[in-house]
């Protein structure tokens, strides 16, 4: 099986820590973000794509042709234009059923073994306060039947993490769909929900037990203390 793990970022919000260093090289709890990936693969994913941009050298020099007998291929997304354009990126290289990560958040082992359980599956987060961004729903089912978007959201929902189950079969099914209108960035989320939608799949929603999202100095400080155990995700 494969993992694509979207690495390509630029990390501005993490300041002077990534004039140097990829985000996906920082480091937390011992380990870079990346291998905090690597580390909870299943043992049948026997190839890493991984789409690097930003010093994205680094990330080669750091990790070569394999990881712990896991072969890596490295995919570059020259302009970033979206999650769903840095998976289209690498979509001659794909072949079956793969697994899709974002290169500078933290998952568990448990819940990509949940995820596995479907043909297209979604991992999603519970926020108790959504406020903003794109707000996930489901039919009676428990599958993804639309996303909605928004600067203010009401009470509780589901957010998308973007670590995906999915299959070669959404390459076939529709193009990849901007984030939002006007957007020049095209979401992983909103493409896939046209697929199924286009395709007759359906898209699992599972619900995580662990995602720490980094996007920030002080989402850094967060996920040191969490995985070591000092507090609970914020």
């Amino acid at each position: 099986m494969q993992c694509v793990i979207l690495a390509a970022g630029l990390g501005t919000r993490m300041g002077g820590l990534t004039e140097q260093v990829p985000k996906p090289l920082l480091e937390v709890a011992g380990k870079t973000f990346l291998e905090h990936k690597f580390d909870i693969l299943p043992d049948d994913v026997d190839e890493i794509l991984l789409v690097v941009g930003h010093l994205g050298d680094k990330v080669r020099e750091r990790y070569g042709e394999e990881y712990k007998g896991k072969r890596i291929l490295y995919v570059e997304q020259g302009e970033l234009n979206g999650t769903a354009d840095a998976l289209w990126k690498t979509q001659h290289l794909l072949n079956g059923k793969f697994l899709v990560l974002m290169g500078d958040d933290i998952y568990a082992r448990e819940d990509i073994d949940s995820c596995r359980k479907y043909d297209w599956a979604l991992l999603a987060k519970y926020n108790p306060d959504m406020r903003q961004g794109g707000k996930l729903i489901k039919d009676e089912a428990g599958n993804l039947a639309d996303i909605v978007e928004g600067t203010e959201h009401d009470g509780p929902g589901l957010i998308s993490t973007n670590m995906f189950v999915l299959d070669t079969r959404l390459f076939q099914y529709h193009q990849m769909v901007p984030k939002g209108p006007g957007s020049h960035e095209f979401g992983l989320p909103q493409t896939v929900l046209a697929a199924s939608r286009a395709s007759g799949i359906p898209l699992a929603i599972v619900e995580a037990t662990l995602w720490i999202q980094i996007t920030s100095v002080e989402d850094l400080k967060n996920a040191e203390s969490v995985l070591l155990g000092s507090s609970t995700p914020k």
